[in-house]
């Protein structure tokens, strides 16, 4: 048995469509591809235009993971597979009466549904949900530059003040002479 995750792995986009190759359903509903394949062919009339089923072709095969040519005898493609786009695997249910092909074709048909959900759903929340977090940091930033800039105004302002006292001290004339500090007094002249 099959579990969503499992299945959702299964799901591959060619030509712009999400679809199952025959044999990966072949596996899932437990029969022989071939005998997929000859239910498929001897009720075609289910399945015609590429929105429900199309054979791939070999450039395609060649492009995808799971077309790579293995060395031993037996692993390689004779023939190329059927890609069963969503609706083709709800016709394929009609042309397979099984109880696993039954149970199995609900199975397919909610990780479709999920795959559905998961790749378009999501973008547009996180989309809103992230400029939303923009905005809010951007008038963080703008609210703490604005204060940064206020205190440097007034520590500018306290600098000069400072500049202008010292300048004003350095100023002044010493008119008479300081007694001295300490203990010892000076002496009457």
């Amino acid at each position: 048995m099959e579990d969503l995750s499992n299945i959702q792995n299964l799901i591959y986009v060619i030509r712009g469509q999400r679809v199952m190759l025959d044999f990966d359903l072949a596996r899932i509903y437990q029969v022989e591809t071939a005998q997929l394949k000859r239910q498929v062919r001897r009720n075609i009339e289910r399945f015609e235009g590429d929105d429900f089923m199309f054979e791939l072709t070999s450039d395609e095969l060649s492009r995808c993971q799971f077309g790579t040519l293995n060395k031993k005898r037996g692993n390689n493609f004779k023939y190329m597979p059927f890609a069963f786009t969503e609706i083709g695997v709800a016709m394929l249910s009609g042309v397979l009466n099984s109880k696993i092909a039954v149970e199995a074709n609900r199975r397919i048909m909610r990780a479709f549904v999920a795959y559905r959900h998961l790749a378009e759903m999501p973008i547009a929340a996180t989309y809103l949900e992230l400029k939303k977090e923009i905005e809010s940091v951007r008038a963080e930033v703008n609210d703490i530059l604005a204060d940064q800039n206020d205190i440097n105004e007034s520590t500018r302002a306290q600098l000069d003040a400072i500049s202008t006292a010292l300048a004003e001290l350095q100023a002044k004339p010493a008119d008479k002479p300081r007694r001295p500090i300490g203990f010892i007094q000076p002496k009457d002249k």
